[in-house]
């Protein structure tokens, strides 16, 4: 018999909760200037800064 989720497994914490939708996590592929091989930079940045941190460089 398969075993029931337990309810105590779901987040108690709701606004935690949904402020944790606002952040996304963006990854960037950066060319090095000594080698040419791409590196890729991961960050985890609020949603309305991704564009931001997409065109910096």
């Amino acid at each position: 018999m398969a075993k029931q989720a337990s309810k105590n497994a779901k987040v108690k914490d709701t606004k935690a909760a949904a402020d944790a939708k606002v952040w996304t996590k963006v990854i960037r592929a950066v060319r090095s200037p000594k080698s040419g091989a791409y590196t890729f930079k991961e960050a985890i940045v609020h949603k309305d800064k991704v564009q931001e941190y997409i065109n910096q460089k």
